[in-house]
């Protein structure tokens, strides 16, 4: 019986050194770029363990359940402990907002809906099945992982396609501008070479009316001298 209570305790310290672990890493994702290969993989790892964590307070609360009825154990132990395991809960639960995954720490750790499936998940499993459940919950983490990134490359080759689509229309609108200027420009010549081609025609037509004129007037004087010295 003293044994199922060392067992418990041993669990509940393995359980703390990895949250320390885990913190640790918190703190070492400062020192990674905003994105990344290197950057995803950290956040992976953190993930896992955060995983693994939320398995192991499941099954420690599971064996605290059980604990009075395996041996003798005080109430204001079992509170100590319940609140042990609580404090150690919500550590978890600040680093996973830390990370951003505030909804993943609730619904995988934290959850009311999500924790009892979890608990009944590890009722009845000794530390080989907690194992095998702890690889199983990494692999599918991984696939989900997996998929995030087949859609964040989908949506990358999307995003570059419509970049390009969007210089090429951007390009050919600089052309049209451009071929649109000259043309402006050219029409303006045209409109100018119009009004002074106009304003040569009206003087040349002056000119032409004043040569009639004068033509007309000398052979009206010629007629009219003509007239005199033969009458």
């Amino acid at each position: 019986m003293a044994s199922s209570s060392d067992s418990w305790m041993k669990e509940y310290n393995e359980a703390v050194k990895l949250q320390e672990d885990i913190n640790g890493m918190v703190t070492d994702r400062t020192s990674f770029p905003a994105s990344g290969p290197d950057t995803q993989r950290h956040l992976s790892a953190m993930r896992r363990k955060i995983t693994i964590l939320g398995t192991r307070l499941d099954s420690l609360q599971s064996l605290l359940t059980k604990l009075p009825g395996t041996q003798r154990i005080s109430e204001k132990e079992m509170n100590r402990r319940k609140d042990m395991l609580g404090n150690l809960r919500s550590k978890v639960s600040q680093m996973a907002a830390a990370l951003n995954m505030s909804n993943f720490a609730r619904d995988s750790l934290l959850g009311p809906e999500i924790k009892p499936d979890a608990m009944s998940r590890t009722v009845g499993l000794d530390n080989q099945g907690l194992v095998s459940l702890q690889r199983q919950v990494m692999r599918e983490q991984d696939e989900g992982l997996e998929k995030l990134e087949e859609t964040v490359l989908s949506t990358k080759h999307i995003a570059l396609a419509v970049n390009e689509e969007l210089d090429l229309h951007t390009r050919l609108i600089d052309d049209l501008d451009q071929h649109v200027d000259v043309t402006d420009s050219r029409l303006r010549r045209v409109q100018k070479n119009l009004a002074i081609l106009n304003k040569r025609t009206k003087g040349g037509c002056s000119c032409m009316c004043l040569i009639l004129a004068v033509i007309g007037i000398v052979i009206l004087i010629v007629v009219i001298y003509l007239l005199i010295k033969f009458l």
